[in-house]
């Protein structure tokens, strides 16, 4: 609301901040007080479940960051000091496993607030959520809870993914930073999918494509990411987080943002209410678009993905510079040097796009220049990155996964360039299934669209709503990918770039503003089995039932709603 200036929204958002502060007890209890007991701070009934209070106080943190309302402080305050005193006879996981597992938002904003006040008690209250918290860092060192299936809930996993990182702020303890490295690792060998993120419907599962996806499990881990970038600086994590706004988020959810899929596959032929064999099934729901088909919780998530994505999309720096970790049309306000306010404006068609080119000015026009370092991420798929300052090219060494810092003296006007050239690449996944990428994109088979508006049962409106849409296409989707054209991908693969209004929403198949061009085999045997294809290793070990050889087009996977992404090689 606040981005966009949009006073019918702030409004809207005010309603629910002024119900929070107003909910506070004098005890720094706030929230629902209908199980309250008769003594202070006793507490009876999954209303007062720590773990709602945790997502309230992100809230708080938010409207903090955009008006400084000064009632925020205290407020925070005053409930920590009620958590502290509690915890001990109530611990995290005392009404549900929820809070215990999400421990790690409640100890983000315990740092946050201590970054405001250095009230050190605030740091033993974190020692004690971490130690009441899921722990994760332990989890992530073994790996075998990663590599197990039907075990933590896909959205958990997302959440709690920063934990160990968050912790690390307190003790400097390397381990809990060589615990995500492995984790990373784990979740891309057993349960990972080419979107960034892994099979979870709801239960992790190995990383099938026809396994379904959490809209909120990329709502959360999006966040986690933004969190762990911030504390380490860490490239690795932003490239991640590309990955995953930039594919799956945009898929997942119409044009307009009125309805979403509960799960995305990533192998998606239909969005039908067949029963399919998810681990967690909703009334058949799962796949189709609607307010609140599957479960209503990805209705109230959604929306946090693009505006925390905006919000991090430029980081301070620890010697008084700015650093663009994640490319993005954007522009920043921020106080460099010593108290000088600066404005970067950030131009590109990213993530389509491999120009991004930056602007430097200074509001005040008494102004006239100052020194401050300004760094880019040069992304891990880069291998050749051209950075330029007012058109002459910086001769420094840029290596993939690294940091350019371009310390000088800027003036207003100064422009700065950067080129990251994207090569097209085949990379493996499950059951030696090939996705195709090229930057930051994932690339999937382009298929026609049919939307149709249906009824949901009346027995089943308070649960899944009245309406949904089911999305079916003529077009063929049994493709597998030739062999001779893995081998030779410069020559195999063609890219072709449309002529589009840029300043139309993308994310569709109509503005899809890149194509891949590819010669492909018809799978005859391939086939559908309600409504999901078909394993994809089956035609990796039958040579039956091959068709022509045909070309086929490719688009970005957030352009899609049906696709074929994890291709099997013929």
């Amino acid at each position: 609301a606040y981005i966009l200036g949009d006073e019918a929204l702030i409004a809207k958002a005010d309603v629910w901040v002024e119900a929070i502060l107003g909910s506070q007890k004098e005890d720094g209890y706030f929230g629902p007080d209908t199980d309250r007991g008769p003594e202070p701070g006793l507490q009876r009934g999954n209303s007062h479940d720590w773990w709602p209070k945790m997502v309230a106080l992100k809230i708080l943190r938010q409207h903090y960051m955009a008006t400084g309302d000064a009632r925020v402080i205290p407020f925070m305050d005053k409930y920590f000091r009620y958590q502290l005193k509690m915890l001990p006879e109530y611990p995290l996981d005392h009404w549900t496993f929820w809070a215990a597992q999400r421990g790690g938002d409640n100890l983000e904003m315990v740092h946050w607030l201590y970054n405001h006040t250095g009230e050190e008690y605030l740091l033993e209250l974190g020692h004690l959520i971490h130690s009441q918290s899921t722990p994760w860092a332990g989890y992530f060192l073994d790996g075998e809870i990663l590599r197990t299936q039907d075990n933590i809930h896909c959205v958990n996993l997302g959440q709690g993914y920063k934990e160990p990182v968050v912790y690390y702020q307190q003790t400097k303890d390397l381990q809990l930073l060589q615990a995500m490295d492995n984790a990373e690792k784990v979740i891309r060998k057993h349960i990972g999918l080419p979107t960034g993120l892994w099979a979870g419907d709801e239960l992790l599962n190995y990383g099938d494509p026809n396994r379904g996806s959490e809209l909120c499990t990329a709502t959360e881990m999006m966040y986690s990411l933004e969190t762990m970038i911030r504390i380490t600086g860490n490239t690795h994590w932003a490239d991640w987080l590309e990955r995953v706004a930039y594919n799956a988020l945009p898929t997942q959810a119409n044009d307009d943002y009125m309805y979403r899929q509960y799960y995305q596959q990533t192998n998606q032929i239909e969005c039908t209410r067949e029963n399919r064999v998810f681990s967690t099934p909703h009334g058949d729901t799962d796949i189709v678009f609607g307010l609140l088909t599957g479960y209503p919780c990805c209705t109230c998530n959604m929306h946090q993905a693009w505006p925390k994505f905006t919000q991090n999309l430029w980081y301070a720096t620890d010697d008084n510079g700015l650093a663009a970790m994640v490319f993005a049309p954007s522009s920043v306000s921020a106080v460099v040097a010593d108290g000088i306010k600066v404005e970067v404006k950030e131009e590109t068609f990213y993530p389509f796009d491999e120009n991004v080119r930056f602007t430097v000015s200074f509001p005040d026009r008494k102004v006239k220049n100052a020194f401050f370092p300004l760094k880019f991420r040069i992304p891990g798929w880069c291998k050749s990155p051209v950075v330029k300052v007012n058109g002459e090219t910086m001769q420094q060494t840029m290596t993939p996964g690294s940091m350019v810092a371009l310390r000088r003296t800027w003036k207003s006007g100064d422009v700065v360039t950067v080129e990251l050239p994207m090569e097209i690449t085949p990379t493996r996944w499950y059951d030696r299934g090939v996705a195709i990428e090229r930057g930051p994109l994932l690339y999937a088979l382009k298929m026609e669209e049919k939307w149709e508006r249906k009824d949901i049962e009346p027995e089943l409106h308070t649960r899944y709503g009245k309406e949904c849409y089911e999305v079916t296409s003529p077009t063929k989707w049994n493709w597998g990918l030739t062999r001779a054209s893995l081998k030779n991908v410069s020559e195999a693969f063609r890219l072709e770039r449309r002529d589009i209004d840029r300043t139309l929403y993308p994310w569709n198949l109509d503005n899809a503003p890149l194509s891949i061009r590819v010669t492909a085999r018809e799978l005859l045997g391939w086939e559908a089995n309600r409504g999901t294809a078909g394993p994809v290793a089956f035609f990796t070990q039958t040579p039956n039932d091959l068709g022509v050889e045909q070309e086929i087009e490719l688009i970005p996977y957030g352009c899609t709603t049906l696709r074929i992404a994890l291709f099997p090689e013929r």
